[in-house]
């Protein structure tokens, strides 16, 4: 009987692959023949060949995305001198577009899954276990294949239903330290150019009944995180609505569910049970692209930023909901100043993060098949990622790129909150701000190089003094606010203002919150020195907490049992000596 390998390569370690477990969850009564294997990128070639080499596998497939392709037909080539007689296919988005083409680059393989692949990888193994004749797989939909020396295509396979699909978690201690992904839905209403999804809107659900049952498994089993993989998970409003008042009503404390939504879809009842949610019970990522309305015509997107601004600010109100918004750089009609407008009218909402993108000419999109008339030309390597555009140059892309790593670095880090939040008001707008962090840390030669978190604002205050932006010394005051915010540390930054004046004082504070609590109720029944050990007093010379640059003597205490979902940082209290 033929044995048959399912290699996943991921990006990182705490990622998992739903596809090819779906695949062997699929396979019931060949399961026993299919075994899985994750690897990774990051790991060495050697490594992953011998793990393959020593399964000896009869039939060998592997999944392919954007982000693995190179690596995996590397990994083939080898595999292929080394394990001559295995069958290789292949199957994942990055080779079902243009499989012919990939069949004649890679001759080590026998053929390309298309599509969905569930039902097709049932079909193949059943082909090779049961031993039947080469003719029968021109009987095997959703498959393009070597025959002798000609490339067959077999006609595609039709879409699946979801509720046929088998869950594939059973064993969930295989997916221990791991994010699990999740799918209630397939397709895409919606015919964004730039993504692949756009080609496939056969839109369809997996049936309500399912999904509670399966989303139970992950609130019984405590799972940290489960990401669902929907496109769009708010494209139906009943659907939605339906699922998260289940994870609402039966929320176990731990876990998080994140999903992408599109903002201005979300209704008001919806807004209402999510501002009632558990902080941190659920997260959203919601891609905003661009607020050019010319450019979203062009990409084929149907949205309101004025809508999508209204809705973020509501979930806002609700303080319990991490909120990530994305823009994209490189798409049609959106150049350098465009982009900046964009970036400033995200910026204003204060997303939890802010992720910038650059465009990715996906193989099969209707951006690629537009890219002559975008003068859009890309990396001939993935992940594709735009060079430069009708209205973009490549210099203006490498500012970008700059402007990216310092929003990643001083705002989606929520390590400067409130120097950043003070440094904004020397600017005439946010854009320009990461703009001249940008260009010192090129002048400076500092991009490229690994910095520690302290060197961070030491470098932030080199740019402050370059630049003579504001009063250095209520700048060095909000840094070690940031600084102590985040933790508690071991040792001072060697700005900080000496504690020796005001030891009597921190002493007597903590006896007296040893005694009788006011701001550390959950401490009880711990000495003074472990209460100053556990939290900290700092005596700030300007109001740092409220953002005020007025002197005078304001101690302010950090609590680190009870921090921020949001920020993860410490709750500060204002004390009065």
């Amino acid at each position: 009987m033929a044995t048959v390998f399912l290699a996943a390569v991921n990006a990182k370690y705490i990622h998992s692959n739903l596809a090819v477990y779906s695949m062997k969850s699929y396979c019931k009564e060949y399961e026993e023949y299919v075994e899985v294997g994750e690897y990774t990128i990051n790991q060495q070639k050697d490594e992953i060949l011998k793990s393959i080499y020593e399964k000896k596998p009869d039939i060998l497939c592997f999944s392919c995305y954007i982000w693995n392709i190179s690596f995996v037909k590397e990994l083939i080539g080898d595999l292929k001198k080394i394990l001559p007689e295995t069958v290789i296919w292949v199957g994942g988005p990055e080779v079902s577009y243009d499989a012919e083409s990939f069949l004649q680059e890679m001759p080590e393989v026998k053929g390309v899954m298309c599509g969905e692949g569930e039902q097709t990888f049932l079909e193949l193994v059943q082909h090779y276990v049961e031993r039947e004749s080469e003719n029968t797989l021109c009987n095997i939909k959703g498959i393009v294949f070597r025959r002798n020396k000609e490339l067959v295509r077999n006609p595609f396979r039709e879409i699946m239903d979801m509720d046929n699909l088998v869950f594939p978690y059973k064993k969930i201690s295989l997916f221990e330290h791991k994010i699990i992904y999740y799918e209630s839905s397939r397709g895409c209403p919606f015919s964004c150019s730039y993504c692949l999804s756009s080609i496939d809107k056969k839109l369809r659900f997996r049936s309500l009944s399912f999904v509670k049952e399966e989303l139970q498994f992950f609130l019984d089993k405590k799972v940290p995180q489960v990401k669902f993989v929907d496109r769009t998970f708010n494209c139906k409003k009943e659907h939605a609505l339906e699922i998260w008042k289940y994870i609402h009503e039966n929320d176990n404390g731990i876990t998080n569910f994140h999903f992408e939504v599109a903002a201005d879809l979300l209704t008001n009842e919806e807004i209402q049970l999510i501002n009632s949610m558990r902080p941190g019970l659920i997260q959203l990522e919601i891609g905003v692209q661009s607020t050019n309305p010319k450019t979203i015509q062009e990409i084929n997107r149907k949205t309101s930023f004025e809508k999508i601004s209204q809705r973020v600010k509501q979930v806002q109100e609700g303080k319990n909901v991490h909120q990530h918004l994305d823009l994209i750089a490189g798409l049609p009609y959106e150049g350098y100043e465009s982009f900046k407008k964009s970036f400033c009218d995200v910026y204003a909402l204060r997303p939890n993060q802010l992720q910038l993108g650059f465009l990715k000419l996906l193989k099969g999109s209707y951006m690629e098949m537009k890219a002559k008339d975008y003068q859009c030309v890309c990396k001939a390597k993935e992940p594709y990622e735009v060079l430069k555009t009708k209205w973009l140059s490549y210099g203006e892309i490498c500012r970008l790129k700059g402007i990216e790593d310092m929003v990643e670095v001083y705002y989606n880090s929520g390590q400067f909150n409130h120097t950043i939040k003070a440094l904004e008001h020397y600017f005439s707008d946010a854009f320009s701000m990461y703009e001249a962090l940008a260009d010192f840390y090129e002048c400076k030669g500092y991009f490229g190089l690994s910095h520690a978190r302290i060197r961070r604002y030491e470098i932030l205050m080199e740019f402050l003094k370059e630049k003579e932006v504001g009063n250095i010394d209520y700048f060095k005051e909000l840094m070690i606010l940031d600084l102590y915010a985040r933790e508690n540390l071991k040792t001072r930054p060697m700005w900080a203002a000496d504690r020796k004046p005001y030891k009597d004082k921190i002493q007597e504070f903590y006896i007296k919150e040893a005694e009788k609590p006011d701001f550390l109720q959950e401490y009880v029944g711990y000495q003074p020195k472990q209460l100053e050990k556990m939290t900290h007093l700092e005596i700030f010379t300007y109001n740092v907490l409220e953002g005020k640059e007025e002197k005078g003597n304001y101690p302010v205490l950090f609590d680190y049992r009870r921090r921020s979902f949001l920020t993860n940082n410490a709750t500060m209290y204002k004390v009065v000596f």
